[in-house]
């Protein structure tokens, strides 16, 4: 069970940290992946990070803002924003899956979903 966290209404220009904490597992044995709905559009992908943590990948849109990692320790993957626009407002997700890793939004497990609200 992934539960995301950490969502908040922020100005532009501003950082949040949302956190995917696992239960009932080790997110270790997963790769992680955040994933953000806007209103009126599709899911999209945000960041990935792999089983060991030693790759990750990220959208266009917030590659060199958005940095993911993982605790082990404390079950948890982080999503750090910094530098955030109001186009980063979405309902952000994390997913999690023991084989699949990659962009599309095909991960077996999925938390309820965070709101970041960034004002301009």
């Amino acid at each position: 069970q992934l539960q995301a966290f950490g969502g908040g209404l922020v100005q532009h220009g501003g950082s949040l940290r949302l956190s995917c904490a696992a239960s009932g597992g080790r997110i270790s044995d997963y790769a992680v992946a955040w994933f953000r709905q806007a209103p009126g559009k599709e899911r999209e992908f945000v960041a990935l990070i792999t089983w060991t943590g030693g790759s990750t990948d990220f959208a266009d849109s917030v590659k060199g803002r958005f940095t993911i990692s993982r605790d082990s320790t404390k079950n948890t993957v982080y999503l750090k924003m910094n530098s955030l626009k109001p186009e980063d407002t979405a309902v952000y997700y994390c997913a999690a899956d023991k084989v699949y890793v990659g962009v599309d939004a095909e991960y077996d497990y999925w938390g309820q979903g965070t709101l970041v609200t960034v004002s301009s």
